[in-house]
């Protein structure tokens, strides 16, 4: 048995895969942001959350999707993130 408290980063990813699998539409890092600081009960930076929706993406268990720019042609733009299916 494991003593001490959990890392965070074990704790942010269920938070964020427990989120997405609730969601059922892909969400942005913002959004995820917000919804983990409110359940932790404490503040956590986008920063933090992209790094770990990263290493997720990485691993195969979140998909990163580009959205087209909204107002030029050719670029993408805002960047959601879903479950891999």
């Amino acid at each position: 048995m494991k003593r001490g408290r959990p890392n965070k980063r074990a704790s942010v990813h269920t938070l964020i895969l427990d989120m997405l699998g609730a969601a059922g539409s892909p969400m942005t890092v913002s959004a995820m942001a917000r919804i983990v600081s409110e359940k932790l009960g404490e503040t956590v930076s986008w920063n933090t959350v992209q790094k770990y929706l990263q290493e997720l993406v990485e691993t195969n268990k979140v998909q990163a999707v580009a959205l087209p720019h909204s107002k030029e042609a050719g670029k993408t733009g805002l960047t959601v993130y879903a479950l891999k299916r």
